[in-house]
């Protein structure tokens, strides 16, 4: 197989475990705190990604940028359990589409925090995208848990922006040690303030959703390393045909029209080598980990 059959294959596999952690937390249906949900997922990420993290040499070990690496790690904790509660109480897709709006959020974003002065097709994608998201949840059919997928969004898109000031010489495996670690105290502290028993099951689910969104991170990072971005981002998308299927197939969550048409409007903006809105960028996906 070529290069880019192989990038092509990890990211879709990627996009799959990704979306069987939605699932993952789905099957929680709401019985386990946001709090709980946010320490359990972090501890496990730490106990998986610790030994990966030994096994390097020194150097490689050291942390660069600690603000930059603490705010991002507490992202992670605000978008986690804020995602928890909109998977669990919005259809699998709604909730996936406007966690897609995070690269739009990044625009306004970018412009505020980095500096960055951006094309007028850009501005137009945006607008064009956020209006996909209006579509997705119908203000005059607003369910409250679509304010905390849009926080999800912007906590992805912040958490994006930040990854600039980390040095690209900073290995994968030691941003995400550190980010873990650097969670712990907080997601800990929330935790046992209003602590309930957990299940087996309910902690299974948890560790195995933790242990999806590692897999993700670790086959995005090899395919974009096997081939250029905007080769195989187009890939990325598979993952909110995973969701509609899982949510039709497991939960009985059949989308409408409306939303179908959300959704392309959320998706169009974003993909690459399509001309509607100028030429396209490179992407690089989100992950809230």
């Amino acid at each position: 197989m070529s290069a880019y059959s192989v990038a092509l294959v990890a990211l879709i596999l990627g996009n799959l475990a990704a979306s069987l952690s939605d699932v993952s937390v789905k099957m929680l249906n709401g019985n386990v705190s946001p709090f709980q949900y946010m320490f359990v997922r972090q501890l496990v990420s730490l106990l998986i990604i610790f030994p990966l993290w030994l096994r390097q040499p020194r150097q490689q070990r050291q942390l660069s940028n600690i603000k930059t690496t603490a705010l991002r790690a507490h992202l992670v904790l605000i978008g986690s359990g804020c995602m928890l509660v909109a998977i669990t109480y919005l259809p699998l897709a709604t909730a996936n589409a406007v966690f897609y709006a995070a690269p739009i959020l990044m625009l306004p974003l970018s412009m505020w925090l980095l500096k960055e002065k951006p094309t007028n097709n850009k501005i137009l994608a945006t607008l064009f995208g956020f209006c996909g998201v209006l579509i997705v949840l119908r203000p005059q059919h607003f369910h409250w848990a679509a304010g905390f997928a849009l926080v999800t969004a912007f906590t992805l898109a912040l958490f994006n922006i930040l990854a600039k000031r980390i040095p690209a010489q900073q290995t994968v495996v030691t941003t995400l040690m550190w980010t873990s670690m650097f969670s712990l105290p907080i997601a800990a502290i929330l935790a046992s303030s209003n602590w309930q028993p957990m299940t087996f099951g309910q902690a299974g689910w948890i560790a195995f959703s933790a242990l999806l969104i590692l897999s993700y991170n670790g086959l995005a990072v090899f395919a974009y390393q096997k081939t250029t971005a905007n080769q195989i981002a187009l890939a990325e998308y598979s993952g909110l045909l995973f969701v509609v299927f899982f949510g039709v197939i497991w939960f009985d969550e059949i989308p409408d029209a409306l939303t179908w048409l959300g959704i392309g409007m959320i998706v169009l903006p974003l993909l690459p080598k399509i001309k509607i809105f100028g030429k396209r960028d490179k992407k690089k996906t989100y992950q809230c980990q």
